[in-house]
């Protein structure tokens, strides 16, 4: 008895169903791997806290240096770069991670860097690698710069628990140089953060060890920090909030930045 075959309608109807399948499930598959994405950047920003506490355990509450120098200039820091940050290698930025005084407590490369980091895509970012900066008042800028004395020991720090260590940065340059720093005495954004994640999040690490998402009110303040992905050299530093959901981001980013004073 000879077998019945599909017809050509039938064929292109279980083609449809299948495509209708697929357009139904995509978005939910998409989804799905991005929260994983979250999820794992979270982990890794839990990590590096709970690493940058236990280099002040073991170092009589001194802050580790949370500013980036070259290879061959400047202090010791919890990473380091090379000596032409911006015409190195990613490989080769691995490497100087390995250099820094947080190495011994976080040996995964992989640890420094989000999944969902986007800048490998783009021709002038492609050369990127570290993810995560820490911020300036938490020993990353020196006395003398900017707007602030920075904690040099964790008993500067006033409710840990409010105040983050760890951001994720899009530093316009192809590398994360310095630290992260707003200006709390002239209210400005100055460094552009990374938008990584779904819902116009960033993950927050602070000095308690935990780590949470922040997500974004304001269009405008996004739309300037996706420029530093997409547009850098044409990126302008330093922005005044623009409107009333702007300030409300500042206000909850300049609460939880730490320092000791303004100067």
């Amino acid at each position: 008895m000879k077998a019945k075959a599909f017809t050509l309608i039938e064929l292109l109807v279980v083609i449809a169903i299948i495509a209708v399948l697929m357009g139904i499930l995509m978005p939910s598959l998409k989804r799905a791997r991005e929260q994983a994405r979250s999820l794992h950047c979270r982990s890794n920003v839990r990590t590096l806290t709970m690493a940058w506490l236990m280099y002040k355990d073991e170092n009589d509450s001194k802050l580790v240096p949370g500013f980036t120098p070259s290879g061959m200039g400047g202090n010791d820091s919890w990473v380091r770069m090379p000596d032409d940050p911006s015409n190195s290698l990613p490989e080769e930025k691995q490497e100087y991670i390995k250099r820094g005084l947080m190495w011994p407590y976080v040996k995964e490369v992989e640890v420094y860097r989000c999944p969902s980091d986007r800048r490998k895509n783009d021709p002038f970012h492609q050369n990127a690698y570290r993810t995560y900066s820490i911020a300036g008042g938490m020993s990353g800028v020196n006395d003398g710069t900017w707007e602030i004395n920075p904690c040099r020991n964790y008993t500067d720090i006033k409710q840990p628990a409010t105040k983050y260590v760890f951001l994720a940065e899009c530093d316009t340059r192809g590398y994360n140089m310095g630290s992260w720093v707003l200006n709390p005495r002239s209210k400005q954004w100055v460094d552009p953060f990374a938008i990584w994640h779904r819902d116009n999040t960033s993950t927050l690490g602070y000095a308690d060890g935990h780590a949470e998402m922040q997500r974004w009110r304001s269009r405008g303040l996004v739309e300037w920090n996706l420029q530093a992905l997409h547009e850098p050299q044409s990126f302008a530093f330093y922005r005044t909030p623009a409107d009333d959901e702007e300030w409300e981001d500042f206000e909850v980013m300049l609460k939880g930045y730490a320092y000791r004073q303004l100067k």
